[in-house]
């Protein structure tokens, strides 16, 4: 369960879904034993993040496999987009 902004540098509590942005990632780990279609799909999970009011209207969060979350400023995130 989400219960702060996923921002360390706030850690606001979260109180009302409708103050801040939910977001939702699909992470997928290798897959160790089970079955060999378990371990061809490996195993997948939805993992939420929440950023407060005042980080989301400056900041986004990106999730990369190898990197994990990530917190970047939107001015970049759009440049990004962009090119």
């Amino acid at each position: 369960m989400v219960s702060n902004c996923a921002n360390p540098a706030c850690a606001t509590p979260l109180r009302y879904l409708r103050d801040g942005r939910i977001y939702q990632f699909e992470v997928r780990s290798a897959p160790q034993t089970g079955t060999a279609v378990a371990r061809k799909l490996g195993a997948r999970r939805v993992w939420h993040f929440w950023l407060c009011g005042r980080c989301s209207s400056s900041l986004t969060l990106t999730f990369d496999q190898m990197e994990g979350l990530q917190i970047i400023p939107l001015h970049r995130a759009y440049s990004s987009a962009a090119v």
